[in-house]
């Protein structure tokens, strides 16, 4: 786990309802995947291609009559960026917003694609909607594949452990699994992150009840959502080496705010939908 101790992260902060670009905190990306490396990931170039899918639900500001306007956005980070953006910092920046007026939610939306572009050293897309339009287009849905959660194993660690993924090359399959059991822990304030995770692969065929022994593993692990994604990973290529393979999580919503990172084998976009419990 990378050491946060050296920056503001986790300490008090003052919140300001004025436009401030400054508040963001860019976190290097290389630098929390070098640490990973120390625990089995890959080196050199990344195993994987992907997106890390920010949800905002708590998105206003002023129109020019003075008015407040409220949208959803959606933030959607390259894997590639230089830098992902500290949670806090990007709620901190966001409320700055409430107290700014702007001619339109396109100004909105231009301003804030600048922003965080530009802390993350890639190019970032930001969409806004109404809030009366956003059911339509993100409903709640489930994606399709297996739950493994009721199976019937019995549990006692709880730090990654990837001794328990196995894989049988007798049986090549392709299919989707998920739960719902994923926990893992803020290397900031500690507070739990819920989410759930789904596989999809083709190769030989993973054992269930390993991959949920492996998923729940991680409910006292430190690190952030998107570190936490890559090393599910990196530790399911080594240890089953699949011919393809995603891995999306979707995260709980803390703070207005749902993180939902997305590694996979093959250059594409993850399922639209929100999980029921988002």
């Amino acid at each position: 786990m990378v050491d946060h101790s050296d920056t503001g992260l986790g300490k008090d902060t003052a919140y300001t309802d004025q436009y401030d670009a400054a508040l963001l905190f860019p976190i290097l990306r290389n630098k929390a995947r070098a640490t990973g490396e120390k625990e089995g990931a890959e080196t050199g170039g990344l195993p994987f291609l992907g997106t890390d899918l920010w949800t905002a639900f708590e998105i206003s500001w002023l129109n020019q009559q003075g008015l407040p306007q409220v949208a959803i956005g959606e933030f959607i980070f390259p894997c590639t960026s230089d830098a992902i953006i500290e949670s806090k910092s990007f709620k901190l920046y966001l409320n700055s917003f409430n107290q700014t007026q702007y001619p339109s939610m396109d100004a909105v939306q231009a301003v804030m694609q600048a922003d965080v572009s530009a802390a993350c050293g890639a190019e970032i897309e930001v969409q806004l909607y109404r809030v009366g339009d956003y059911n339509e287009i993100r409903p709640v849905a489930e994606s399709e594949g297996t739950c493994i959660d009721q199976r019937s194993v019995s549990v006692d660690t709880y730090q990654p452990n990837a001794g328990f993924l196995q894989a049988d090359s007798s049986a090549l399959v392709s299919e989707t699994v998920y739960s719902h059991l994923l926990r893992t822990n803020c290397p900031v304030t500690d507070q739990p992150d819920w989410a759930s995770v789904y596989i999809s692969y083709k190769g030989a065929q993973i054992d269930a009840d390993g991959l949920l022994k492996y998923i729940v593993s991680f409910r006292q692990h430190q690190d952030f959502h998107e570190q936490c994604v890559e090393k599910i990973f990196v530790d399911i290529m080594a240890r089953c080496q699949p011919q393809e393979l995603s891995v999306y999580a979707r995260y709980m919503r803390r703070g207005g705010l749902d993180i939902n990172p997305y590694r996979s084998t093959v250059n594409k976009s993850p399922s639209a939908f929100r999980q029921v419990r988002q």
